[in-house]
């Protein structure tokens, strides 16, 4: 038998290192984490914990840190590592109705940019990495915490930093970050995603060229006309062609399998292709989006730029494309979905890409993530789920690690928890946090201890 912890104090806790954190400004860019970084290492401190020790410090440029605590097991096992980004968005105060750098606790919710995306689920982590120090548990593999910089802006100063440079203090077999285990309303159902997966990023520049000339000319061999032409043949067409994944195949199945008659069968529809295609054509509006994120690759224009004086006819045209890409799917598979709605006379040039990353839905500890979870909310329905965006698991996945998003709670009905992240009035509800802690907990304390 294990002594339970005092999770009124525990959840008070959490809410007070999450205004410390959120008070400590680390906006990216221009990524100054080390406010934030030395906050962590004071609480570290006050705990008992000495650097070099327990916990190490490492910058990777002047004002880019990160932190990495460990409490060490037997080594019987392999490493457990619990990954939080410390880095958040740029805000724009003038939209907020408090300081966004307040971290005040208003009406049972923590208020600042970073409460949800990360430093809430962050917070937790580390009160839980504090919980097994303080309990002393006895640990058959280590527990790692990591606090790290740069996840906004490419991951460059934080996880790539760590695996290529110190891959030794953040080995594990396997890892939790931020992304899944927390209510999403569907209906009257609650679902609980947990993140195996996520799409990969390529970031392409389209060009048309075209015929220059003078403004007062026209031609049908204007850029801009192509450029528009080939944008509007993307628009038109909808969607790039559907691919049915192994990770959206368990959700459907998973899902199918927790849910009451008709409901199975229609479910069990939307693992054939026929079938998604059909439905991408007749939904409309947020069912459609993300349907269509879950089994197609995707094509976002986002920038456009041609000439430079209005009496000039361009020669060029250019969109930027935020384009992300199903787990399987290549940078070249995505270039000749695009060409091929697009037709001739356009061209691709690669600006920026990331691998994306696919984990496995059958490890023991998915298994354990999906039993806590249940115990989170007994009616819930508890699926794994492929993040249309990108984490740093991707990351962590070429350095061998088994990444899962779980940062658990349950959010209390009509709470905007999604649009919040890089919005407006970005807080946490202190509900939250106090449903998810025991359930960190209990994953935790299982996975590395057993006791």
């Amino acid at each position: 038998m294990y002594a339970i912890p005092n999770w009124q104090q525990a959840t008070q806790e959490t809410v007070d290192h999450l205004s410390r954190l959120i008070r400590a400004e680390s906006v990216n860019p221009p990524g100054n984490e080390l406010p934030a970084i030395l906050a962590i290492k004071e609480i570290l401190e006050q705990e008992g914990l000495r650097s070099s020790d327990d916990f190490v410090i490492l910058e990777s440029a002047p004002q880019r840190v990160n932190l990495v605590a460990r409490l060490r097991g037997d080594g019987s096992e392999r490493p457990l590592l619990l990954s939080g980004h410390v880095d958040v968005v740029p805000v724009e105060r003038d939209k907020w109705s408090r300081d966004p750098f307040g971290g005040e606790v208003v009406n049972g919710e923590v208020w600042g940019r970073g409460a949800m995306d990360m430093k809430g689920f962050l917070s937790m982590y580390l009160q839980v990495f504090l919980q097994v120090r303080r309990m002393q548990l006895p640990l058959k593999r280590d527990l790692i915490l990591a606090a790290i910089a740069d996840e906004e802006a490419g991951f460059e100063h934080g996880s790539i930093f760590l695996v290529r440079n110190h891959r030794d203090l953040i080995d594990a077999e396997y890892g939790l970050t931020e992304g899944g285990a927390f209510t999403v309303p569907m209906g009257k159902l609650r679902i609980y995603p947990i993140q195996v997966a996520e799409k990969g990023v390529s970031w392409l520049k389209m060009t048309a060229k075209g015929k220059p000339g003078h403004g007062s000319l026209p031609h049908a061999e204007n850029a801009v006309f192509l450029l528009a032409r080939a944008l509007e043949r993307i628009r038109r067409v909808g969607h790039l062609p559907v691919h049915i994944t192994p990770t959206y195949l368990a959700m459907v199945s998973k899902a199918a399998r927790q849910t009451k008659f008709p409901l199975p069968l229609l479910l069990r529809g939307l693992s054939l292709p026929w079938v998604v295609k059909l439905l991408l054509r007749v939904l409309r509006g947020q069912p459609k989006t993300l349907l269509m994120a879950l089994t197609t690759n995707t094509c976002t224009p986002t920038v456009l730029k041609a000439g430079g004086k209005t009496n000039v006819i361009p020669a060029e045209a250019f969109a930027h494309l935020d384009c992300r890409r199903l787990p399987g799917q290549s940078p070249a598979d995505l270039t000749k979905e695009i060409l091929a709605v697009t037709g001739e006379g356009i061209e691709l040039e690669p600006i920026a890409t990331s691998p994306g990353a696919a984990f496995p839905t059958d490890s023991p500890l998915y298994r354990l993530l999906e039993q806590e979870t249940h115990r989170l909310d007994p009616e819930g329905i508890v699926i794994p789920m492929m993040m249309p965006g990108a984490t740093d698991a991707c990351v962590y996945r070429e350095a061998g690690i088994t990444m899962y998003g779980f940062t658990p709670g349950r959010v209390p009905e009509g709470f905007p928890l999604l649009s919040l992240a890089h919005g407006h009035d970005e807080r946490l509800p202190i509900s939250f946090i106090e449903s998810g802690l025991p359930i960190l907990w209990e994953v935790v304390r299982k996975f590395c201890s057993g006791a």
